[in-house]
């Protein structure tokens, strides 16, 4: 470990050297590549270069203790002595984690979509829920959301909705939403107060940027526009706006009818067409690689159920984690870092488990 902490050290003192140099300032591109470089490497190389001045503290603090006579000296070298011990330890796991091999996708925005599943009405209407759920999230993140798809139901429920969230690292927590959500609670249209059981699904994909090579051949869409149709304002429901995408090869139709041009909603439907298409390649790969998908939490398997929401009990379990939370009314208000942050550390366990496997 650091062997590579040196070379990772040396690397981000060659890029601080190159970024002065006055030719990279008029090189826009290699410029960004740099400063993405750096911005990735620094956590690592602050937390190595404290790590050494820690080491040194300890050697120091000992042999001050060998030549120290006052008692009262000793005493505060030797508080200085482990204080010092205590945050190598910590600065050795945290680097540990900085270590850990990144998703490339991370700092993407993401495109969401949920289905509802089993369950009619309810299943649309707690569809609708997850969705403002993930919203208020957003915002709170400062985050901007941006409608791409919905299909309405006349009651206020969603049988579908696709959104783009765009917010540094954005897919580095939202990753882990990818998945089936289950509620249990009485319905409103239930007249003997008897629990129901709906689920829905959540995916979740990165934007397809620049640095990935999705191709779509012509010869494998075809484009339909048509009018909007829903609730609409002025212009969205009299002009042929809409955009519908059918991809031949994969049978993946996509529609976009959110924006008045017809312009952007075909921009926004290859978006949408892209992410599921590298979603799709995303997924074969995970598949071939059997035992990195096991030592992940929630990045595969979309038929997997990860999540409950009981709404007698106010209680939310995560069932991949056994993470049980007692704040149903927060958490449906956007209040779900919790849960984020305990599928982040879960995944980092197991990542560090295997890598001290091998």
């Amino acid at each position: 470990m650091f062997d590579k902490l040196e070379d990772l050290l040396i690397r981000y003192e060659e890029i601080m050297s190159e970024l002065h140099e006055p030719t990279v300032a008029n090189n826009q591109e290699r410029f960004r590549k740099l400063m993405k470089e750096q911005s990735d490497l620094t956590p690592i190389v602050e937390a190595f270069t404290e790590y050494k001045k820690r080491k040194q503290d300890i050697e120091d603090s000992i042999s001050m203790l060998e030549m120290e006579s006052d008692e009262d000296m000793r005493e505060m070298l030797k508080e200085e002595l482990n204080e010092a011990k205590h945050r190598v330890e910590e600065l050795e796991g945290e680097m540990k984690i900085l270590l850990l091999p990144k998703d490339p996708n991370d700092e993407k925005n993401v495109i969401v979509e949920i289905r509802a599943g089993a369950g009619g009405d309810e299943a649309a209407l707690f569809a609708a829920e997850i969705y403002r759920m993930y919203v208020h999230y957003a915002e709170g993140r400062r985050w901007k959301v941006e409608t791409m798809e919905v299909e309405e139901i006349g009651i206020g429920g969603m049988k579908s909705v696709t959104f783009m969230i765009s917010g540094n690292g954005a897919y580095s927590v939202m990753k882990y939403e990818s998945g089936v959500h289950r509620v249990q609670r009485v319905p409103e249209t239930e007249s003997g107060g008897r629990i129901h059981t709906s689920t829905i699904s959540v995916a979740v994909m990165p934007e397809v940027d620049e640095d990935i090579d999705i191709k779509i051949e012509d010869k494998d869409i075809r484009i339909d526009v048509m009018r909007a149709s829903g609730n609409g304002g002025q212009c969205v429901n009299t002009t042929d706006s809409a955009v519908r995408l059918t991809h031949y090869p994969t049978g993946i139709v996509v529609y976009s009818q959110t924006e008045k041009s017809q312009l952007q909603n075909k921009a926004k439907a290859f978006a949408l067409l892209k992410a599921k298409l590298y979603d799709i390649e995303q997924q074969q790969r995970h598949d071939a690689e059997a035992e990195l998908r096991r030592s992940q939490i929630g990045t595969g398997d979309r038929s997997e159920k990860i999540r409950t929401y009981n709404f007698p009990q106010g209680r939310v379990t995560d069932h991949r984690i056994n993470l049980t939370l007692y704040k149903l009314d927060k958490i449906m208000n956007g209040d779900i870092q919790d849960i984020l942050d305990a599928c982040i550390a879960a995944d980092q366990a197991a990542k560090l488990a295997k890598m001290n496997e091998n």
